[in-house]
């Protein structure tokens, strides 16, 4: 899929200013290419540079929606059955398809000004190359794992990893275990590990690298990759009107993947006390054992606490006979929910999550405190970053079986939710310290609103 932003159905005009400044009536496209996955697809304004970023005036703005081929023109990834199977098709399909579709917009007058990539697509800097069109490469990990993933590509990371542990410029010490797990398993998805990798193939070539973060929480790497490409932090993408509140009526992303079950979810949380629930959820993707299931249900239930815990429905089976009735009194179990209208409510008071990085970067956002169970790619890296470097959560580490027992759970609720001691004290003083810094960069005359400002002035 790719969308078209514009103001007033042809293009981005900048506003004139409170002080009668500038002002320009020039028209100009810009052109955003998420990866159609879940994680991605599912929030083609979180992952693209965000409409409500891009303007300052939403309402004039429309979004053109265009797609290409993925060479499964009648499914998709269900159609092709395989990450093996769609990536490779997709890669040799799609620049053909998205040079083709850049061409008729131009002949039909509605040329292409800029063009905005999700960063495992590469391909698409390529094409824009080949019409002059200006790009910018949008990478929606963290800079920390797409620093591993650059010395990867580069060779200057051999795999498999020698050592127990590595050290990269900008980054903590990190043990093998923390390391993207296509790194630290080396081998595993091969089709996966390709597109991570190769996302640095051509990126000296693009104008703009974009971060979906704010500076302060990554500076240290941030200014290490500012030596070779010129970056711009311009998140968090997350809806206005739960960070900066500049943007009225920016709620949510606009799309789900699957329908939440808002009114339920809610009303579930208006009666209960402040910073008292567990909100439990493993994102679109992760998918736990019947094993993890079981101690994490058990350890749900044994804690004793509030609990509103996201089980998909494709996982609903995994549950043990009975656990949602038993646990009617004092837990939720829903097949989705609004997300961030949860993490946003004051009976929240702690997340335990996987670590995509979508969830990590909400919950710093709003400043709730993190459990962390990471289950595969950027994930481990990111619970790393929650627990040592930003020290806003705890992670249960797993068994040598790659469990997380139900001991290790209720111990890390008890220090974050039910018996809370210094450490915890001090994760939350550092929650709130977080939410505010996100929101001061996305705020105005914060580093991020500051660089998408200039984005913009160098399109008009």
């Amino acid at each position: 899929m790719l969308s078209r932003q514009a103001r007033s159905g042809e293009g981005i005009s900048e506003q004139s200013d409170t002080d009668g400044g500038r002002k320009q009536s020039q028209k100009t496209s810009c052109f955003n290419l998420p990866l159609p996955s879940s994680g991605r697809q599912s929030r083609p304004c979180y992952h693209c540079l965000p409409l409500q970023l891009l303007f300052s005036d939403p309402s004039s703005t429309s979004i053109d929606i265009h797609t290409i081929s993925d060479g499964f023109d009648q499914g998709g990834y269900e159609q092709a059955g395989s990450s093996d199977a769609y990536l490779p098709t997709f890669w040799s399909v799609g620049p053909n398809s998205l040079a083709a579709l850049i061409k008729k917009l131009g002949e039909t007058g509605h040329p292409v000004d800029a063009l905005v990539y999700d960063g495992f697509l590469p391909w698409a800097l390529d094409v824009a190359k080949q019409f002059g069109i200006p790009s910018a490469v949008f990478f929606t990990q963290s800079c920390a794992v797409n620093s591993v993933y650059y010395h990867v590509s580069k060779g200057l990371l051999q795999l498999p990893l020698p050592v127990p542990h590595v050290s990269l410029p900008g980054l903590p010490p990190l043990q093998v275990s923390e390391l993207p797990s296509f790194v630290a398993r080396y081998g595993s998805y091969p089709a996966w590990f390709d597109v991570v990798v190769n996302q640095f193939s051509n990126i000296d070539g693009a104008d703009w690298v974009f971060f979906n973060i704010f500076y302060d929480l990554e500076k240290e790497v941030v200014n290490w990759m500012s030596r070779f490409w010129n970056v711009m932090t311009v998140g968090p993408t997350i809806p206005s009107m739960y960070l900066d509140k500049r943007i009225e009526n920016d709620k949510d992303y606009g799309m789900n993947l699957f329908k939440p079950n808002v009114d339920a979810c809610m009303s579930w949380l208006g009666g209960k006390p402040k910073d008292s629930v567990l909100y439990v959820s493993f994102g679109s993707l992760a998918s736990l054992g019947i094993e993890q299931t079981t101690e994490l249900a058990c350890a749900l239930k044994s804690s004793n606490v509030y609990f509103l815990w996201v089980v998909r429905e494709t996982e609903m089976a995994k549950l043990p006979y009975n656990f949602i009735e038993e646990t009617s009194e004092k837990g939720l179990v829903v097949a989705w929910c609004p997300q961030l209208e949860v993490l946003s409510n004051e009976a929240i008071g702690c997340f335990l999550t996987h670590c995509g990085f979508n969830s990590t970067l909400e919950a710093l956002s709003l400043g709730v405190p993190m459990l962390a169970m990471p289950q595969w790619t950027d994930q481990p890296t990111n619970a790393k970053h929650v627990e040592d470097v930003w020290r806003i959560g705890i992670r249960a580490h797993p068994n040598e079986k790659g469990v997380v027992r139900r001991e290790t759970i209720e111990r890390c609720i008890k220090e974050l939710l039910t018996e809370v001691g210094e450490k915890g004290k001090e994760i939350r003083k550092n929650s709130i310290k977080w939410k505010s810094l996100a929101k001061k960069g996305i705020d105005e005359g914060g580093n991020s609103d500051k660089n998408i400002d200039e984005f913009i002035a160098k399109l008009l």
